[in-house]
């Protein structure tokens, strides 16, 4: 009797981690077998300038937003058809100066309890003028010269949301470039292979894109530290499609801290709860509608946390192997079947040895994240902040 319940909490378990490893292995394979959609026209076929209103949200960030803004400003595009705006929220009155010494509007709002989403509230409800989209940045990215030429190309096209290519900006130790790697798995499964094969791509909280009307008429639906996932599911529900623009890069600041890693999965797990459980009850009538962004888009919700799911799967192989043999073979193909999943999901530039060699970082950085279980909330929407320092 107690075998038999020992072995049907194994089957359990199996099933559970194989639904979240098909997921991966499926968008895996189509990463590397399905064609690419047809690029975006070449820069000089956009014929119209649009006006952008590029937002940066900068909590505390008083080490990287003056660099950010100022590689920002290099823009080879009219300077009469963008507006930036900084929404500066506790930081320092000598960063505040320096800021509105450039060409540029500064915001200083107040909260009470700060959000991103609260601050680009703010800046809709503060900033007049007529443009055509809102480009939201972090505080800590840093774009090339050409950059609002490229997005400028892609809007052309008339989508209404735009997701950029966010990569490392630095790789200064191993949780740096793990962090970086697993940045860049995330945009061949949930970006680029979605959109190979029409399904909308994810959105990643900065270097986004979005028609100016609709995103005012929806900042103000914002409410969790999960903004980015909130926006998504606000455009699926209304059968937007979301463009993924793999060639527009965005530097983006990975963690290099232990606590800023613990910090910054806490977030995203908290942020994932409480959007399935938003997601969850608007399923029938996603599937009435047929809307399979939105029902695809709750099922990534509920996937087991990659780095979880890894360090799992490997222990679970293990202690079959050791504890009852026989039934460790499905364990060991289910590992299997994720480790070259995840290897074809990475970029053949980030398959070097010395790249593996950090994966023994990996453990410590799971057990993090499993301490985080217990703090999740799916009540609570305050906002975590992750330092920058680069």
């Amino acid at each position: 009797m107690t075998w038999d319940i020992i072995h049907t909490i194994d089957i359990l378990l199996w099933v559970l981690m194989a639904a979240s490893v098909s997921y991966i292995m499926f968008f895996a394979l189509v990463s590397v077998c399905c064609p690419k959609k047809e690029e975006a026209p070449p820069m000089d076929t956009a014929t119209f300038y649009h006006r952008y209103l590029i937002l940066y949200p900068a909590y505390h960030e008083d080490k990287v937003i003056i660099n950010s803004v100022d590689q920002f400003l290099m823009q080879d595009y009219p300077q009469t058809h963008y507006r930036l705006v900084v929404i500066s929220d506790h930081m320092s009155a000598k960063t505040n100066k320096q800021l509105r010494s450039r060409p540029i509007n500064v915001l200083t709002p107040v909260f009470y309890k700060s959000s991103k989403a609260k601050a680009l509230g703010y800046a809709v409800d503060h900033i007049e003028g007529d443009f055509d989209y809102v480009v939201i940045l972090d505080a800590d990215n840093v774009v090339s010269p050409d950059f609002l030429s490229q997005l400028n190309s892609i809007c052309s096209c008339n989508y209404q949301a735009i997701q950029c290519h966010r990569c490392a900006k630095n790789s200064d130790n191993g949780i740096a470039i793990l962090d970086g790697v697993s940045e860049e798995i995330n945009n061949t499964i949930f970006r680029r292979a979605h959109n190979q094969i029409g399904l909308s791509s994810a959105l990643i909280g900065s270097g986004m894109c979005f028609n100016y009307r609709w995103f005012c008429d929806n900042v103000k639906n914002l409410s969790t530290a999960g903004e980015d996932r909130e926006l998504e599911e606000l455009l699926l529900r209304n059968k937007i499609f979301i463009r993924y623009v793999e060639q527009i890069h965005i530097l983006d600041e990975k963690v290099s801290s232990q606590e800023n890693f613990q910090r910054q999965r806490l977030r995203w797990m908290t942020a994932q709860i409480q959007c399935l459980l938003a997601m969850l009850p608007n399923i029938p009538t996603a599937i009435k509608e047929r809307n399979i962004n939105y029902i695809d888009k709750t099922i990534q919700q509920a996937l087991i946390p990659r780095s979880i799911l890894v360090v799992t799967v490997l222990t679970l192989s293990l202690l079959m192997t050791f504890i009852i043999p026989v039934w460790a073979a499905k364990w060991w193909i289910l590992f299997g079947a994720l480790c070259l999943s995840l290897l074809a999901a990475t970029p053949p530039s980030l398959r070097t040895r010395a790249i593996f060699g950090k994966l023994i970082l990996l453990p410590g950085l799971t057990w993090k994240m499993l301490k985080n279980i217990k703090q999740i909330d799916r009540k609570n929407k305050d906002f975590l902040h992750t330092n920058h320092g680069q």
